[in-house]
């Protein structure tokens, strides 16, 4: 198994293994990569969709994404696709800086992303290490920040105005997932490290200042996560996986890849609550 650094401040490629036939070392080495590195690529792993599943259970429970088009087979896995013959020509999926599911009290550790139908060209997804993000912000925002919540609510990606909910469903899933107070920067369980963890997807708003500060405040760490001198940028291959650590990293992928088909299949690990 050999460990490529891929960019200064995150991200390494893992390769001369197949992750469908990890010994125990591998399995405790990958696991410290992912946690020093953050994301983690493995191409041409050509391995069924089982296995895509029991990789993921090797870090942790899978969770079901309450929204998102899960696999009619295997619910653990989500389908993203778009352009080709599908409906969605117009992808909007993930064309934010964003965590995963922060709507959640207790958000993912993770995700393992799988290319499986790529264009020719198009469709890079971009990760920031929300980590050295927060290191880099201004001592006097840092300061503000730093004992602050947020609030986090599904309705700001999958409200009743989407084409995951309508009304009816729309009030079951409140009761089901009302918005919750998470840290602004919250500590990782492992490393201990403080990393950014407001977003654009399901952050509504700073708790307990005024609306005005919280937009500045939100903007500025907006502003941090954005800085390129942080930034992976994946380009994919069929059969390439990436996994992620939610809890230090956000993402964004680009639709430049349309009108092509392009598919897409995860799995998510469930985590804990932040601090």
């Amino acid at each position: 198994m050999k460990v490529e650094l891929l960019a200064e401040h995150i991200g390494a490629e893992i390769t001369d293994i197949s992750i469908d036939s990890l010994d125990e070392s591998q399995i405790s080495e990958i696991k410290q990569a992912w946690l020093k590195h953050k994301v983690l690529v493995f191409r041409d792993q050509d391995i069924s969709i089982k296995s895509h599943i029991e990789f993921g259970k090797l870090f942790g429970d899978l969770e079901i994404h309450p929204f998102a088009d899960n696999h009619e087979d295997y619910p653990e896995v989500i389908v993203l696709e778009a352009g080709g013959e599908t409906s969605r020509q117009h992808y909007n999926a993930a064309q934010d800086w964003h965590i995963d599911v922060s709507f959640r009290e207790k958000p993912p550790t993770g995700s393992i992303l799988r290319g499986k139908v790529i264009p020719e060209y198009g469709g890079d997804t971009h990760f920031a290490n929300a980590s050295i993000a927060y290191q880099m912000l201004d001592p006097e925002i840092r300061n503000r920040v730093d004992s602050l919540f947020a609030v986090n609510d599904y309705t700001k990606m999958f409200g009743p105005s989407t084409r995951f909910n309508d009304e009816k469903s729309h009030k079951e899933n409140s009761k089901k997932f009302p918005p919750v107070l998470h840290p602004v920067i919250r500590s990782h369980p492992e490393t201990g490290h403080r990393s950014i963890f407001t977003n654009n997807f399901f952050t509504s708003h700073i708790d307990g200042i005024s609306s005005e500060e919280s937009d500045y405040l939100l903007g500025k760490l907006a502003e941090a996560i954005r800085n390129p001198d942080l930034h992976l940028r994946i380009k994919w291959e069929p059969e390439t996986f990436v996994m992620w650590d939610n809890r230090c990293v956000q993402h964004v992928a680009s639709d430049d890849f349309l009108p092509s088909y392009r598919r897409m299949e995860r799995v998510t690990i469930a985590g804990d609550r932040p601090y």
